[in-house]
């Protein structure tokens, strides 16, 4: 499992960490009885500090989708309902889009310059379309 942080997006890292987790979850990249990384080797290969991680693991576990076991690790527990795995990836796009959206306005951009962009960075990332 790769997560990828934005330190410099203002959003709480812990926030961005149950985030990946459950993109991962809603994608089916992740199954009940999948075990998470330990909380110092996550921490170590996104660079942050283990309470940072241990927060994150902790607000998945106050929703109902992990598991720590002490001395075994942390498993995920359920699966999202397809109809919440759809929709919850559908809100993920929609909050990235307006993001998107919002510097480019902050920027001055055109809808003309917005859509050359998009269109541009598809094509660098290999996306088809």
């Amino acid at each position: 499992m790769e997560l990828k942080l934005n330190f410099q997006s203002g959003r709480p890292l812990y926030r961005q960490i149950a985030a990946g987790v459950v993109s991962h979850l809603a994608a089916g990249e992740l199954a009940p009885g999948d075990q998470l990384p330990p909380v110092r080797r996550m921490a170590d290969q996104l660079g942050v500090n283990f309470n940072t991680v241990a927060r994150a693991y902790r607000l998945l576990d106050d929703r109902g989708l992990i598991s720590a076991q002490h001395g075994r690790g942390t498993f995920i527990l359920k699966r999202l309902p397809a109809d919440d795995r759809r929709g919850n990836l559908e809100r993920r796009k929609a909050r990235l889009t307006a993001r998107y959206l919002e510097e480019m306005k902050d920027l001055g951009s055109s809808d003309e310059e917005v859509v050359r962009w998009v269109k541009q960075a598809a094509r660098s990332a290999g996306l088809k379309g």
